[in-house]
């Protein structure tokens, strides 16, 4: 593979998989060895790390980088790729051995969940770029967030944040905090803008995808297509708990979407005003970056990964 002549940075995040990938690490390291990889690797030390040190491999002319983690450290990786500007992100390509919690965006790609069918897969060389959406927050002077799966405000966002004390039960801790959140988040009235269209409405959560799965396997969206240039929008709206529980299936075979309370659409950007509640969670690819309404627009054809 003409790439292998080139140098590759391993990032390794030993949290991932409640400990999972700092165990592996070893067998991985062995397999990149054996198929010819002439690399650099490092563990992430704190949450974010990934962006500063992606952003160091950069500078220091790594345009290959791989990714050991899970969905998150995958984010954190794509907002240290798109937040620079010495590379075209699309020339900076990423492979991903997926070791977490959920890992959602592999499922979309079908890219394998086994290690050495991983490493083999980053080894064949075929590349494709998708697209990647921008979130800027409305309510305080932030950076941009960028994202490559899924974003959210509202009920999802509420379950990503309790998820984090779940982990150890792997990909039930969505179920878990799913269900959990039932008793206790409360739905939001917002403003939300699509193109000349504006919905106001009582809702449950607003969800803006790229790619199909999030939160373990839940699919939220319509028909996402991260490669078409625009976002699949869901508005659920005024949803009570007893519908939620009876639809909690639906929310994993992709149905969740036909019920009549549930708006789907179809753009490159979207707005969305928070009426009240403004310290409202908003999350991106299952990480929670704050809170409040936000503004999110896509970015064609902008990160490229080996699959």
């Amino acid at each position: 593979m003409s790439s292998l002549s080139k140098k590759w940075f391993v990032i390794i995040n030993p949290t991932s998989g409640n400990g999972k990938s700092k165990k592996k690490w070893p067998e991985i390291k062995q397999l990149l060895e054996l198929h010819g990889f002439e690399f650099e690797f490092v563990f992430t030390e704190y949450s974010g790390h990934s962006v500063l040190l992606v952003q160091e491999a950069i500078d220091n002319n790594f345009m290959n980088i791989i990714c050991v983690g899970g969905d998150g450290t995958l984010h954190n990786i794509v907002n240290g790729i798109m937040s620079q500007n010495k590379i075209l992100s699309k020339n900076i390509h990423v492979g991903m051995i997926p070791i977490g919690t959920g890992n959602d965006w592999v499922k979309t790609h079908h890219i394998p969940m086994t290690i050495k069918s991983a490493i083999e897969t980053i080894f064949k060389g075929n590349i494709l770029t998708q697209d990647i959406g921008k979130i800027e927050l409305l309510n305080k002077n932030s950076i941009p967030v960028y994202f490559n799966n899924l974003a959210g405000i509202g009920f999802d966002a509420y379950v990503a944040n309790k998820v984090h004390k779940y982990k150890y039960l792997g990909p039930l801790a969505y179920l878990f905090g799913a269900i959990i959140g039932l008793f206790s988040f409360k739905k939001f009235n917002a403003i939300v803008s699509v193109e000349s269209h504006k919905y106001s409405n009582k809702n449950l959560m607003i969800l803006v995808g790229l790619c199909k799965y999030s939160g373990g396997g839940m699919r939220l969206t319509q028909n996402p297509d991260p490669f078409d240039g625009l976002f699949d929008i869901s508005i659920a709206q005024n949803l009570s708990k007893i519908e939620i529980i009876k639809n909690l299936g639906r929310l994993f075979n992709g149905k969740i979407v036909f019920n009549k309370k549930v708006t789907t659409l179809k753009a490159a950007a979207i707005d969305i005003e928070l009426i009240e509640n403004g310290a409202l969670f908003a999350q991106a690819d299952g990480e929670i970056i704050g809170s409040g309404g936000f503004k999110a627009t896509i970015i064609p054809k902008a990160f490229t990964f080996y699959c």
